[in-house]
């Protein structure tokens, strides 16, 4: 599957909105009967283009009310070095997003925690002691503007 036509593009966008659909409602949304319908996520699925399903948790709700962005400057950007900081980060649950930027820094992340208190120490037991790690900055989030999980699939139509 390399191209999506109308259905597929529906498909997705109605998934994005609310993945706890029915194949039955998914396919009268999108103008399919069932059988096709089902085929048709199935092959996106397949395809890479549906990656899973999840639930979306409220991180203030279960005592996270910290969203923290940290950039991290490396010692040496080399691929070993930053391969080593890329396995370390990955396995940190706290790090709940972590991007390979350009411009100053190395990587950007997005770390959660329960207060200031508990994202000082975790600032300075873990983060400050990842491999290849020279230097943090921290920015912390006042308030969530727009978060969103979905992608805008405008681009795709015809």
């Amino acid at each position: 599957m390399e191209t999506l036509d109308k259905y597929d593009i529906q498909i997705l966008t109605e998934l994005q909105a609310d993945a706890r659909l029915t194949n039955a409602e998914l396919a009268q949304r999108v103008g399919l009967s069932a059988a096709p319908c089902w085929r048709r996520v199935r092959a996106l699925e397949e395809a890479g283009f549906i990656k899973g399903y999840h639930a979306e948790i409220d991180r203030h709700r279960v005592g996270l009310g910290v969203l923290a962005f940290v950039r991290l400057d490396a010692d040496r950007n080399t691929g070993e070095r930053t391969r080593e900081m890329e396995e370390a980060i990955r396995r940190i649950p706290e790090i709940v997003s972590c991007h390979y930027i350009s411009g100053a820094g190395t990587f950007e992340l997005q770390v959660v925690s329960r207060d200031l208190d508990t994202f000082a120490q975790f600032a300075r037991k873990v983060l400050i002691n990842l491999p290849n790690v020279k230097d943090i900055h921290t920015s912390f989030s006042l308030g969530e503007v727009k978060a969103s999980s979905s992608w805008p699939l405008g681009h795709l139509g015809p």
